[in-house]
C-alpha cells in the first residue's frame, strides 16, 4: 500500500475503537503528528510498510516521525511510500539512555560515548533533539543527571510529555512538568511497535514545513492520547535484508 491508499470503514471503525480520541474534531489547519514510532527496521518491531500505511490511513495521522532503533533505512525508504508526511528520525541508545533525533539526513553513530555527543551530532545536521519516555523505569530513559545537563547546555528541543506505552500516568505528568521547568517543547508519540498502536498518542499542532517551523508550532500544540500497550498479536517475523536493494523490494 502506498500513495493514493485510503482507509476503509471497517479499519477506521477499529482504529476509533482502540483510540477514541481519534474521533475528536480538530481546528482548521491543524495536523496530527506522531513523534515516535517504529517499523520492522527496528529490531523489536514487526510493522511492515503495508501495515504502517493502512494504520496511518485508519488513524488519520498526518505526519509520522519514524524513529527506528539505530538506523534511518526504513524512514528513508518510506518517505515517498506513505499517504502522510514522514519525518526521518532515529532512536539511539547512549551510555546514559536513549535520545531521538528528528529531521535527520545522516544517522546518529551507534558508538556515541555520551548523550551530549549524540545530541550534538543531531544538532550539527539541523535536526531536533527529542527525549523519549524520560522518566519511565521500564524504558531505556535518559537518566536524570544527563537530562538536566543537556537541558542546561541547550541541547534539548523536545521532551516527550506523553508516551503511549508508559503505563503510569504520573510519569507522563512528570514529563510535562519537566517541559515547563526546563523551558522546552512538549511532544507525544505512540511508540508504536505494532500497527494497532498507531494513533495512541500524538500532538495536534499548526501545519509546518521543516524543523524550525515544527519546533515553533509546538508552542501551542495540544498533546493527545492515552496508554496503549496491548498484547502483541502473533505475526510471522520479517527481518529486512542488510542490503538496501532487498529492503526496497519490500515496498513494491
Amino acid at each position: 500500500m502506498g500513495k493514493g491508499s485510503s482507509a476503509g470503514g471497517a479499519e477506521r471503525h477499529a482504529a476509533l475503537g482502540r483510540h477514541p480520541h481519534l474521533g475528536l474534531p480538530r481546528r482548521p489547519g491543524q495536523v496530527r503528528v506522531d513523534c515516535h514510532l517504529h517499523t520492522m527496521w527496528s529490531g523489536d518491531s514487526t510493522t511492515t510498510p503495508d501495515e504502517l500505511a493502512a494504520a496511518v490511513a485508519a488513524a488519520g495521522i498526518d505526519v509520522v516521525c519514524i524513529t527506528d532503533h539505530s538506523t534511518l533505512k526504513g524512514a528513508r525508504l518510506l518517505v515517498d511510500a506513505l499517504d502522510c508526511r514522514v519525518v526521518v528520525g532515529q532512536e539511539q541508545r547512549t551510555p546514559e539512555g536513549e535520545i531521538i533525533g528528528l529531521f535527520l539526513s545522516e544517522p546518529i553513530p551507534p558508538g556515541s560515548r555520551s548523550a551530549e555527543e549524540a545530541a550534538r551530532h543531531v544538532r550539527r545536521q539541523g535536526g531536533l533533539v527529542y527525549i523519549p519516555h524520560p522518566f519511565d523505569p521500564l524504558r531505556h530513559h535518559l537518566v536524570r543527571p544527563a537530562l538536566e545537563r543537556l537541558a542546561g547546555e541547550g541541547l534539548i528541543d523536545v521532551i516527550e510529555a506523553r508516551n503511549a506505552k508508559t503505563s503510569l500516568e504520573s510519569l507522563n505528568i512528570e514529563a510535562l512538568a519537566a517541559c515547563r521547568r526546563l523551558d522546552v517543547r512538549a511532544g507525544a508519540g505512540s511508540d508504536a511497535h505494532v500497527p494497532e498502536a498507531v494513533g495512541a498518542a500524538y500532538v495536534e499542532t499548526d501545519d509546518f514545513d521543516g524543523p524550525e517551523e515544527f519546533l515553533e508550532s509546538l508552542r501551542a500544540a495540544v498533546v493527545v492520547g492515552h496508554h496503549y500497550d496491548a498484547a502483541r498479536p502473533w505475526r510471522a517475523r520479517i527481518v529486512p535484508s542488510l542490503r538496501e536493494g532487498r529492503a526496497g523490494e519490500l515496498l513494491g
